[in-house]
């Protein structure tokens, strides 16, 4: 433990200082090569210029090399062996998309995909709203608030975990240490294995990652709402509106840019939702979604790269769209252009 917490700041401090020995060593290289010497005035402000301009370029240079080198090299990559067999070897055309059409666990991860896109980033994003408005009410508000962030801190996998024991069954007549069960057992109903219930178990499911991403809803919801200035509340006030009224007649529209980029930054990530699903039923009783279909055919079974590039592709080409419509969103919010 204490080798690994050496080696991480170790890492750190030497990845700081060569970032500065980066920049440092790029900044001389400029005034070398564009020299700004007395006495000669015009030279001077054109290589002044000239340095301006390559500067951001050259600072960027390792992170635009490595975004090609890990981000566009894999997807063209990934295009390319879409076209081919399990073994990536041999060239298939078409196939692998008409597999994915014609079979029917990719359009039951389809359908849980476009559940998990209904539910989950309507309910945070409505959640969220609330509770910001409830907490911003009451004097232990920041206390409520710091309780409900706190699952953000835990990760995908931890939280399965939790919802695990609160889902857990036991069978015969052993005591269910299940929470729900318990609460089912206590008003006299009969204990369910919850995760395997066709359909619904999804809910189940959707609930995980709802009670985590409502932390970070409310957060950002409660920013934007602090920053609507008070005359037009006061003005709707003095109007005879009521509270229901004002919330959403007044608050509500001024905050809706902040609200469409909660709502798209929790879709995108349920797109990519896999570890829960991966923790809870790894697919199972019909909860398989893309993400984990791509796993299961990538790495089990003895992989098919094809089939599996194929469903990668289908991911980036549903979660592209939508992060670029949230960069512009969140640009127009901050006065970008």
């Amino acid at each position: 433990m204490i080798s690994q917490l050496v080696s991480s700041v170790g890492v750190v401090i030497a990845g700081v200082f060569f970032c500065a020995l980066y920049y440092w060593l790029s900044d001389r290289l400029l005034q070398l090569i564009f020299p700004v010497r007395d006495g000669d005035v015009r030279t001077a402000s054109l290589n002044l210029n000239r340095r301006a301009s390559v500067r951001p370029w050259l600072f960027l240079g390792p992170a635009l090399l490595l975004l090609a080198v890990y981000l566009v090299y894999p997807v063209v990559a990934t295009f390319i062996l879409s076209f081919y067999d399990r073994s990536g070897t041999t060239y298939v055309g078409a196939a692998n998309y008409l597999w994915a059409v014609n079979d029917a666990q990719f359009r039951q991860a389809i359908f849980n995909n476009v559940l998990w896109l209904a539910v989950v980033p309507a309910a945070c994003t409505f959640l969220g709203l609330v509770i910001a408005v409830m907490t911003d009410r009451i004097w232990w508000g920041n206390i409520a608030k710091s309780l409900i962030f706190m699952p953000m801190a835990i990760s995908f996998v931890g939280a399965s975990v939790i919802w695990k024991f609160v889902y857990e069954y036991r069978g015969g007549k052993e005591a269910q240490i299940g929470l729900l069960n318990a609460i089912v057992q206590f008003f006299g109903g009969d204990p369910q294995v919850w995760i395997s219930m066709p359909f619904w178990n999804n809910f189940f499911l959707m609930a995980i990652l709802i009670w985590i991403q409502t932390g970070f809803a409310m957060v950002i919801l409660s920013a934007a709402l602090r920053g609507i200035p008070e005359e037009t509340v006061e003005a709707a006030v003095i109007d005879g509106a009521n509270g229901w009224q004002i919330f959403w007649k007044i608050m509500v529209p001024q905050i809706w840019g902040t609200i469409a980029v909660v709502w798209t930054t929790i879709t995108i990530l349920v797109l990519k939702v896999f570890d829960i699903v991966l923790t809870m039923t790894n697919g199972q009783w019909n909860t398989m979604v893309l993400a984990n279909l791509m796993f299961d055919w990538m790495f089990r079974g003895g992989g098919d790269s094809g089939r599996s590039a194929v469903i990668a592709l289908v991911i980036m080409a549903a979660v592209t769209p939508i992060m670029i419509w949230n960069i512009r969103q969140a640009s127009n919010q901050g006065g970008g252009r």
